[in-house]
């Protein structure tokens, strides 16, 4: 049962969001190659769903 947690820990901390930071860069390429599209908007869109990007934050010093 420990082992089944840790398998979701590890899928949660390291392969999501390997799959949105892909999914954020090959919607850039694709974009950088061909210009906006349907599919790269999607693709954005989809990366910000699963990860969305952290706000920056304040410092109080």
């Amino acid at each position: 049962m420990i082992q089944k947690r840790i398998a979701q820990w590890a899928v949660m901390a390291v392969a999501v969001p390997l799959a949105a930071a892909g999914a954020r860069r090959l919607s850039h390429t694709l974009e950088a190659r061909r210009g906006p599209s349907g599919a790269t908007r999607m693709l954005t869109r989809g990366a910000d769903l699963i990860r969305p990007q952290k706000a920056k934050r304040r410092r109080l010093f």
